[in-house]
């Protein structure tokens, strides 16, 4: 049975990764928490570690938030980049056969596109994107030096129970009724269900040479905000209000002022614009074949 490691296994999307390899290897769960297996602050620390792993899932990061200070700013280089170099360091000793990173379209540093996909320069200029970027590297070069098999997963919206980020606040304001569509709900968003990237994971893991890469992954299906927020509002038995463009523009400067207040412009701008990715080489070359989105509950 195969050891596999799990950085970030109490978060959000860690906890996907545990709960189903669990059940066909031996799961190392790495965090902060004090419930992991190894607890450990990556960004401040080499974990040392007695067990060799088959192979390595990387989910430990910091995002869901705009940082509003230099401190903030330095916090994701401290934990995306910095953390980890001492996972790699950790793991020079007694290298995996395989290694998985999960990243982010934050990467390519775009707002709005359509069937954005691998070749697209990464301009990312956010403290998110620059530190996911320099994660990126880090784990390529460590990868291609020693042969190991690698995936390096770009993933748009990330969507199962309880999400952090945007979609929890939408699916709240939902459910109280404090949400309201911007004009029609026109724009297209990318989305992926957490567990389909864990199976695309467990089935690559159990390759004997698998192919390396990085890679989008999105459902394909790319639904509007009109879809997505009346697939919410029948699951919750309640309807969306609506406000016109400009109203919600005027909303989104004062949120730039009123750090309160629940959006900026920023959310202005990712829910009226069309952001989507094209997964065409996943499916090409991983037999990446995900649920829509919306066939789910949220």
């Amino acid at each position: 049975m195969k050891n596999i490691l799990i950085t970030g296994g109490s978060g959000f999307f860690g906890k996907h990764f545990v709960d189903v390899f669990s059940k066909n290897y031996n799961v190392v769960n790495l965090g902060m928490n004090s419930q992991s297996d190894v607890v450990c602050s990556l960004d401040k620390q080499v974990p040392e570690f007695s067990t060799h792993f088959d192979c390595v899932v990387h989910c430990a990061g910091k995002a869901h938030i705009y940082p509003k200070n230099t401190q903030e700013v330095q916090a994701f280089f401290d934990v995306n980049h910095k953390g980890t170099k001492n996972l790699i360091k950790a793991l020079e000793k007694n290298k995996p056969s395989y290694f998985v990173y999960i990243s982010s379209v934050s990467v390519y540093g775009l707002t709005s596109g359509e069937n954005i996909d691998e070749t697209t320069p990464l301009e990312g200029d956010t403290a998110y994107a620059l530190s996911k970027i320099y994660a990126e590297k880090e784990i390529e070069k460590f990868c291609k030096e020693n042969n190991i098999n690698y995936l390096i997963l770009r993933l748009p919206l990330l969507v199962g129970k309880n999400p952090p980020g945007n979609l929890g606040k939408m699916i709240e304001g939902i459910k109280s009724g404090k949400y309201a569509r911007i004009a029609k709900g026109r724009a297209q968003k990318s989305m992926v269900r957490a567990c389909d990237v864990v199976n695309l994971v467990d089935d690559w893991v159990q390759k004997e040479n698998p192919v390396s890469g990085i890679y989008n992954l999105t459902d394909g299906v790319h639904p509007t905000f009109f879809q997505l927020e009346e697939h919410i509002a029948k699951q919750y038995n309640t309807h969306v209000r609506r406000i016109s463009y400009q109203l919600a523009i005027w909303i989104g400067q004062l949120g730039d002022y009123l750090s309160f207040l629940p959006i900026n412009s920023k959310t202005i701008d990712k829910i009226t614009c069309t952001y989507t990715f094209s997964d065409e080489k996943a499916r090409k070359e991983l037999d990446w074949n995900p649920k829509p989105v919306l066939d789910f509950d949220l």
